[in-house]
């Protein structure tokens, strides 16, 4: 089972790919996690999507910004894996997959991300390091974290 990388605007989303993230997104953020919030926030627009598909199913989604159109530095975000695929450790692929595009797309090094705090060490395997204290988003405990 290979996964295929697509790196997209938002303008070039297909109906079909759109629908199946803000389906995993919604799978994931809102009925896993139990947390009532609006996804949909008139930024995706501005981003860059990264996505992984296996047999044209999406199993893992993250939006990247440029500086200044999210944080300060560029930034990733909406990090998710399809529940089925966790274990094939498809969130690390994923998490490359979105390094290299912010570098290729974005000529930036720096990223800056709001992190859910239980994935600390996850993110912490990619280079980042936890820059806040705790606080609460849509009553999850989160930290920012960047990398240099």
């Amino acid at each position: 089972m290979a996964t295929e990388w697509k790196i997209k605007r938002f303008q070039a989303l297909s109906l079909e790919e759109l629908y199946q993230i803000l389906k995993l997104r919604s799978e994931v953020f809102v009925v896993e996690q139990n947390c009532i919030y609006l996804d949909i926030d008139d930024k995706d627009q501005k981003a860059l999507h990264v996505f992984g598909q296996i047999d044209e199913k999406m199993v893992a989604y993250a939006r990247l910004f440029n500086r200044n159109d999210y944080f300060e530095n560029a930034s990733i975000g909406r990090v998710v894996t399809h529940p089925d695929f966790r274990a094939n450790k498809i969130g690390h692929q994923l998490m490359k997959q979105a390094i290299e595009a912010i570098d290729n797309h974005f000529g930036e090094k720096q990223i800056t991300i709001s992190a859910q705090l239980y994935l600390k060490k996850f993110y912490e395997s990619h280079g980042f390091e936890q820059t806040s204290e705790m606080y609460l988003e849509d009553d999850i405990p989160h930290i920012e974290m960047k990398r240099n």
